[in-house]
């Protein structure tokens, strides 16, 4: 009866919205993003890569899976923020966040030349630096990265490896719904220059890099698990979707790399713009 009740609740349409990461902490630093839904006239110079919608994505292979949006065709001026390899950022979501049930990933790409503005994310090569699956429990009913994320009141805290060559990049948060299926993907990009840290840089190896789309394939294990399914209920394993970590000494990339949370959010702001309300924005499907 729980199992069932839980799996009717799932398929509801319309209940909840769904959403985005609206704006970063990067040291001491606020970031705002877009605000999906309003014209780009009214946008703020803003780090963040244009998105139009709450909706997910339903589809690994959809054109826009990289950043939720190609990102260039939006007449607001795009800025950068400047991070020190070694340093945390911090993505918020829209509170409450609805969907405890799947993976968190985080990502880096580099862009070519002197900035990744007007570059499509398509075309770039990623690495991931960051990611959280099925943390303890069964598939059915245990904790998992965006639960997780959930309870750290809708942020989740990605460490630039201090490893990470210096340059322009694309960073892109992700979470993976897999309340219903098909999955549901939910990408964010943001502008980031990328200073040395303490340590010799590592390039990542090419069994690291993707793209997306072909970063991940809709028949992928990951993609397709049933939550509601017998076997759920006693499976205490998730393959997380995607490459293996980069710095991971080996290929696997079904194990959980710990998380810096940060807890005290700064007060100083790149931008003036009012806060974003969320509760007014069209909903998308279940």
């Amino acid at each position: 009866m729980t199992m069932l009740l839980f799996s009717l609740l799932a398929l509801l349409p319309n209940v909840l919205a769904h959403g985005g990461v609206l704006s970063y902490d990067i040291g001491s630093t606020h970031y705002q993003g877009w605000t999906p839904y309003n014209s780009p006239s009214l946008e703020p110079a803003t780090i963040q890569r244009p998105w139009l919608t709450y909706d997910p994505i339903l589809d690994a292979t959809d054109p826009n899976i990289a950043c939720n949006d190609d990102g260039t065709g939006a007449p607001q001026q795009l800025t950068a923020a400047p991070v020190p390899a070694g340093t945390a950022v911090k993505a918020y979501y829209n509170q409450v966040w609805p969907h405890p049930y799947g993976p968190m990933l985080t990502y880096l790409a580099q862009c070519p030349g002197s900035t990744c503005t007007g570059v499509q994310p398509r075309t770039l090569k990623w690495f991931k630096i960051d990611q959280s699956g099925l943390i303890s429990g069964t598939i059915f009913n245990g904790t998992w990265g965006s639960g997780k994320m959930i309870a750290q009141n809708s942020t989740w805290t990605s460490v630039i490896p201090p490893t990470v060559p210096a340059g322009n990049y694309l960073i892109r948060f992700e979470t993976i719904a897999l309340h219903s299926l098909p999955a549901q993907f939910y990408p964010e990009c943001a502008q980031i220059q990328i200073s040395a840290g303490p340590v010799p840089s590592v390039a990542p190896t090419a069994a690291q890099l993707v793209t997306f789309p072909g970063g991940y394939s809709n028949s992928d294990p990951g993609l397709t698990t049933n939550l509601y399914s017998n076997e759920a209920q006693t499976t205490t394993t998730y393959p997380i979707p995607g490459p293996p970590l980069y710095g991971a000494s080996s290929g696997s990339s079904g194990t959980t790399r710990p998380v810096t949370t940060v807890t005290t959010r700064p007060v100083t702001t790149a931008t003036t713009r009012p806060a974003t309300t969320t509760s007014s924005a069209p909903t998308g499907g279940s």
